[in-house]
């Protein structure tokens, strides 16, 4: 074994790759993309493994489902809000089973820093009845992405690994296990389990429900869930889960939970020695593993008077315990619902204290008043900017002109001094709602949405505008990179994007596209806006290089007698 200073993000993808996987799949999003990089590099000292970037995430799972089908170990790889757009393959997956491991990775984004919503993946989790482990270090990360890829073979069921940003994004030393063999080459034989027509899939489905038994019976055996109970103190227990955990420990003045004068329920009774002032310490029940041990915790609420929940994300643990549990016993729980912990964002080390009633250590002291706040921009010499500078040009005279977004570098229009978009939902969505306004008789509508996006979830609503030839003008701007997330390859770029959008049914002379170019900033506008006098759908492409994609430069002549 040896060590290595890894993200979160990294040592799971490493306990992948050293857990046999014979592919990995990914759409790039804040904060998992890193994972899936990591793979990237590993593979590169391994062909046997094959990694690839997705059109997207539904796409990106169903890729691994087959690898499964196949009887080898996949990694799939997302952020919260791109489960939602793999959610339809994720729940039936749950129906037909596993027989190769699979493990999905998704990397949560409390308190929102760069994302649309706050949503909690574990909820999907138990949606589906499926196990889910949720990290609280570094290590964890690694050791319980492997156990993941067992259990999933065990149990013949897909497996979810649950991070957050503060996880995903920093960094530990994460001892690391030798690489073990990729599975042999094994389909299945079982076609009636992975085709669901309704009579194969009722009898698939009361397999899994007979299956959550040994769930829950592997939850309160398993060493990711540990209960440990303070003989010296019956007032106050504590439930903790993933990330958070660390937040307890440090609110305790990060002395070890476990000790001497503590019973501790894990399976083998570990004791590590004494601590002043444990006497007072809480009894704390840490989960790793979903779902919940309902063994321990009742354990844990026989043993206090009151329960103090702290998660990260929504109060899953909250909602679910006073569900399952709360019917069985007059403990009072204590969390996000009662005003203990605030219901929106990250927990902090100033908020766990004041949960468990002591004061918040002293803040750091502020040498930033110097710098202003400000928001996110494009920058410098984005082409971005120079769409937005024609398109606003181009809007001029208009009583109501419209322009919907799409997420990526270019939802920043929204930002002054643009001031150049109206809306941001969901990838896609920006043509779904430009035709949905356009139905309802606005004109002029626009939308904007980026080269990958639009390979992502761009096409089918096109292909329904196309149809109806809805009086639209749909803008692609097309910077060769999924530019947001760290210049990862796009599939619908260049000549490649023009070819999807005239197969789509746009009409040729309808397809327009730009060079978004200071210089060429009043013909452009002339252009976009030509095509919203059009009483029919358009599509304009402005196209230029990400300024930060190094790969897309020229490349400069070698000096003279240098080369061949």
């Amino acid at each position: 074994m040896s060590q290595r200073l890894l993200l979160g993000d990294e040592a799971v993808a490493q306990a992948a790759f050293d857990a046999g996987i014979t592919t990995a799949y990914a759409y790039p999003g804040t904060p998992s993309t890193e994972a899936f990089e990591f793979v990237e590099r590993l593979v590169k000292k391994d062909p046997t493994v094959h990694a690839s970037w997705a059109a997207n995430e539904k796409v990106a799972y169903e890729e691994a489902v087959g690898t499964s089908f196949a009887g080898r170990r996949t990694f799939v790889t997302m952020k919260h809000v791109g489960l939602n757009v793999a959610a339809d393959p994720f729940m039936n997956s749950a129906v037909t089973g596993a027989d190769g491991g699979l493990v999905l990775m998704v990397a949560d984004d409390p308190s929102m820093h760069s994302s649309q919503n706050e949503q909690d993946s574990r909820y999907y989790a138990d949606f589906a009845m499926l196990p889910c482990y949720e990290p609280a270090t570094q290590q964890e990360s690694y050791d319980m992405t492997r156990e993941a890829f067992d259990l999933s073979e065990r149990l013949h069921l897909p497996v979810l690994l649950r991070l957050v940003t503060r996880l995903a994004h920093s960094r530990s030393n994460v001892t690391v296990q030798p690489r073990r063999e990729q599975n042999p080459l094994s389909p299945s034989t079982t076609p009636n389990r992975w085709t669901l027509l309704p009579t194969n899939a009722r009898v698939n489905y009361d397999a899994l429900l007979a299956k959550q038994p040994e769930l829950h019976a592997i939850s309160n055996e398993s060493a990711c869930n540990t209960l440990t109970l303070n003989p010296k103190n019956r007032k106050l227990g504590i439930i903790t889960a993933g990330v958070a955990y660390n937040y307890v420990r440090e609110a305790l003045e990060a002395r070890d939970v476990v000790t001497s004068s503590q019973v501790v329920v894990d399976g083998v009774g570990a004791r590590s020695p004494r601590q002043s002032g444990d006497d007072e310490l809480p009894s704390i029940l840490k989960i790793g593993l979903y779902p919940a041990p309902v063994d321990k915790v009742m354990a844990l609420l026989e043993h206090v008077e009151t329960v103090l929940i702290v998660e990260e994300g929504y109060p899953f643990l909250e909602r679910t315990l006073i569900g399952e549990i709360g019917k069985r016993t007059s403990k009072r729980f204590q969390g996000r619902f009662t005003g203990h912990l605030p219901l929106a964002g990250e927990h902090t080390p100033d908020l766990v204290p004041k949960a468990l009633g002591k004061d918040a250590p002293s803040p750091a002291p502020d040498d930033t008043g110097h710098v202003k706040g400000r928001p996110p921009q494009l920058c410098p010499g984005c082409p971005h900017a120079d769409t937005f500078n024609a398109m606003n040009d181009a809007k001029v005279g208009y009583e109501r002109p419209v322009v919907f977004s799409d997420i990526g570098c270019y939802t920043l229009g929204f930002y002054e001094p643009f001031n150049a978009i109206e809306s941001c939902l969901d990838m896609g969505a920006s043509i779904s709602m430009a035709k949905g306004a356009a139905d309802a008789g606005m004109h002029p509508v626009m939308c904007v949405i980026g080269d990958s996006t639009f390979g992502h979830s761009g096409m089918t609503p096109l292909l329904t505008a196309a149809h109806e030839n809805t009086n639209m003008t749909v803008v692609i701007v097309d910077n060769g990179t999924v530019a947001m997330t760290g210049t990862q390859e796009s599939l619908s770029m260049g000549q490649r994007l023009d070819e999807i959008v005239l197969g789509l049914g746009v009409p040729k002379e309808h397809l327009r596209v730009l060079n978004p170019h200071p210089k060429h900033r009043a013909e452009n506008a002339a252009v976009i806006k030509a095509e919203l006098e059009y009483k029919g759908l358009s599509v304009i492409i402005p196209r230029r290089a990400c300024v930060q994609d190094k790969s897309q430069l020229p490349k400069k002549p070698a000096p003279a007698g240098e080369g061949a």
